[in-house]
């Protein structure tokens, strides 16, 4: 059976002694497969993560012509081993102009960037589509970059749903701005081999950037002969569990990556909140985790510098705010900055997750110190961490329960 629609946490009652493994970097492994289809040869991935943003990634290689053969990985249940035949640059299918080849990528932010790029490799049309959320979700930078290549893009304001005229490869040169997203810069980097571009990228701290560093340094690394790559478990992911340790010492996540790669690989450091974190240059993705554990904190903290949490799988900088403050934070916004104060009294309160991955874990993850609270619409971490609930339950000794107070075991935790 599938996750009810709401769910309850109950608080850990005792100390808790646990290695957690989690499944790999949705980061990495959606940058992996592009380069793997673009590779001169077959590429093994191993350890990929296997959730809803990945295998949007892999239908859409498939239907773009790519062969890819999925295995399962006996060491964690939601990774697999991706066997994907590079074509040496070559993208094999497309649609026409009149009637261009459909590709949905979900609310996969990753999916519909790096493809976006991709298919102007192609010769012939594409349609990239999404949820509601994800056509709204940016995407201008992309566009003027590509068309400044001379690809035709056709789209009602810069947004999803757009069709995708490629062309194939030309030697030329774009620039792309940081302003909005990285993964723009990314989606060409990635492509940019294949393509014969030359990449040009402008705007603040552009050699900074951790998620352009990640891309960057996984290009270096990636075996584009032809080889295996092997995807690291994600730190985002981690954090969850990390962040027990705020409130119950003895939790560690195995396997932890040391490469560098992940921004939220040193999420561990900030376990002891200083009086102010930063995103991006702290902490990633995983400043959500951070500013939901704050309230617990013996000092005010402050997490500045929040813009693009707006514009990602929900607006995160109102759903943090509003979902705080029903559990009893004192948490104020100013401008794109959230100020918490230690708040003593939280409690409990019925959470709405704006089908949000990360609102969800971050949520959950205080539950396990928070009594009464309750998760809305909690399978929708199947984006990124399908057995997250199962992990909580089996490694934590997490008693989640339905909204009728039955305890929640196996597979009906799953997320699918």
């Amino acid at each position: 059976m599938p996750l009810p629609d709401l769910i309850e946490i109950v608080p850990l009652p005792e100390a808790v002694t646990a290695n957690v493994t989690v499944p790999g970097s949705k980061s990495i492994t959606n940058r992996a497969l592009i380069l793997a289809a673009l590779a001169d040869g077959e590429v093994r991935l191993t350890g990929a993560l296997w959730s809803e943003d990945t295998q949007i990634m892999v239908d859409a290689l498939r239907l773009l012509g790519f062969e890819i053969n999925v295995a399962e990985d006996v060491a964690e249940p939601c990774n697999r081993h991706l066997t994907v035949q590079g074509l040496g640059g070559r993208v094999p299918y497309a649609g026409t102009a009149e009637a261009p080849l459909e590709i949905f990528v979900g609310n996969a932010g990753t999916a519909a960037r790096f493809l976006g790029a991709l298919v102007c490799l192609a010769d012939g049309a594409v349609r990239l589509s999404g949820v509601g959320r994800m056509h709204v979700r940016p995407q201008g930078e992309l566009f003027h970059a590509l068309r400044r290549m001379k690809y035709r893009i056709d789209s009602d304001n810069d947004l999803l749903p757009a069709i995708f005229h490629g062309t194939g490869p030309r030697e030329i040169a774009c620039s792309v701005s940081l302003r909005e997203s990285s993964q723009f810069a990314s989606a060409l980097l990635l492509s940019a081999r294949a393509g014969t571009w030359i990449v040009d990228i402008v705007g603040d701290n552009a050699d900074e950037a951790p998620y352009l560093n990640m891309t960057r340094e996984l290009i270096e690394a990636f075996p584009h002969a032809g080889g295996e790559f092997v995807i690291e478990p994600d730190a985002s992911s981690g954090s969850y569990f990390w962040g027990v340790n705020c409130f119950h010492e003895g939790v560690e996540v195995a396997h932890w990556p040391l490469t560098g790669w992940q921004i939220d690989a040193q999420f561990p450091r900030f376990i002891n909140l200083p009086r102010e974190v930063t995103h991006n240059t702290d902490l990633g993705d995983s400043i959500m985790t951070a500013i939901v554990l704050a309230p617990l904190a013996e000092h005010s903290v402050s997490f500045p510098a929040l813009h693009r949490l707006r514009v990602q799988e929900c607006e995160r900088v109102r759903a943090l705010r509003t979902e705080l403050t029903k559990c009893g934070a004192r948490i104020t916004e100013e401008g794109d900055t959230l100020h918490i104060e230690p708040s003593p009294e939280l409690h409990g309160a019925e959470i709405d997750t704006y089908n949000d991955h990360r609102m969800a874990m971050c949520f959950a993850m205080l539950g396990l110190k928070i009594g009464g609270i309750r998760l809305r619409n909690p399978s929708c971490v199947k984006k990124t961490f399908p057995n997250f609930f199962q992990k909580l339950s089996s490694e934590l000794g997490a008693e989640i329960r339905d909204a009728e107070g039955n305890v929640l075991a196996g597979e009906n935790l799953f997320a699918s």
